[in-house]
């Protein structure tokens, strides 16, 4: 759908203005938009998340582990495919408010495509270059979004969300290397040419939800404050988008599943090209290992 088609449908949870907001700038913060019950369950079930990955010696399909990990001191970067390792995060994409939002923002028919909690540990947690998301997983549209929940309140220091008002709407950037390796992020020679003067940082209290579209440039500094900044990320598109490469966060059993409305009985196609990634099938790493190039392979 169009925004103008989107906007003709009843919103579930936000206002017009708020949809308008989105559609012009790529990008939306709610304030306080999950209820605190469904906080406390996420915080105890992350908890139950992070005791696991004590064992654990390096990085796996499902633990991304910053250098230093420990089983007395764990620091983690991301938990990939949540949704497949505890009932509550795939209740939460599936039944919470956050399918409602997508639907606000996409349509009435809305399709889940993957999820990832990043975790930005305190005094150290690394910084997330200026990247656009849809290149990871081309759809033959760019309906798709990413709504981030924060686990935690947000503040400046904590490396929050930061995003480049309306580049939705501009190209898309090559995020390959001189050598031609996949490294996830725009080149620092393209950066001239972005407006990054315009940076708004997106801070919050404990269930703030942040919303970009698949196009728009964002990226989040070091967090290098005493406090951890967990971001659980869910990311839907409208029913009518399909993917066309292999999802590198890829759930057997929700990826594609339909959260609000009915399945499309027809593909939409964006005329815009897309930049196609590698194919991820054989493995991923995640998107800080390979902004950082670090050597290692994590199979799924």
């Amino acid at each position: 759908m169009t925004p103008d088609e989107v906007l003709k449908h009843e919103p579930k949870i936000l206002s017009d203005e708020q949809r308008r907001f989105y559609f012009d700038h790529g990008y939306l913060l709610v304030a306080n938009a999950v209820p605190p019950e469904w906080i406390e369950r996420l915080l105890t079930t992350t908890d139950e998340m992070v005791e696991r990955s004590r064992a654990l010696t390096q990085s796996d399909a499902v633990f991304d582990l910053e250098p230093g990990h420990t089983a007395q001191n764990p620091r983690l970067r991301r938990l990939s495919t949540p949704v497949d390792h505890h009932p509550e995060y795939w209740a939460f994409a599936s039944e919470s408010v956050l399918a409602d939002i997508a639907a606000d923002l996409v349509g009435p028919d809305v399709k889940f495509h993957h999820a990832k909690l990043n975790f930005k540990w305190a005094e150290g947690g690394e910084e997330v270059k200026w990247h656009q998301d849809i290149t990871y997983w081309p759809h033959t549209n760019y309906s798709p979004l990413t709504i981030g929940t924060y686990l935690h309140d947000v503040d400046e220091d904590q490396g929050p969300l930061a995003v480049i008002p309306g580049s939705h709407k501009g190209d898309l950037y090559d995020q390959y290397n001189e050598n031609g390796d996949w490294v996830g992020c725009i080149a620092q020679r393209e950066l001239g040419g972005i407006s990054l003067d315009t940076v708004d940082y997106l801070l919050g209290p404990a269930g703030s939800v942040t919303i970009h579209n698949c196009r728009l440039i964002h990226g989040s500094k070091k967090n290098l404050s005493p406090k951890g900044r967990p971001l659980l990320l869910n990311a839907y598109s409208a029913a009518d988008a399909f993917t066309y490469t292999y999802n590198p966060i890829n759930s057997p059993e929700h990826s594609g599943k339909i959260v609000r409305g009915q399945p499309a009985r027809w593909a939409r196609h964006d005329p815009r090209p897309c930049l196609v990634p590698p194919d991820w099938s054989g493995g991923y790493t995640s998107l800080y290992a390979m902004q950082q190039e670090e050597n290692w392979t994590a199979k799924q």
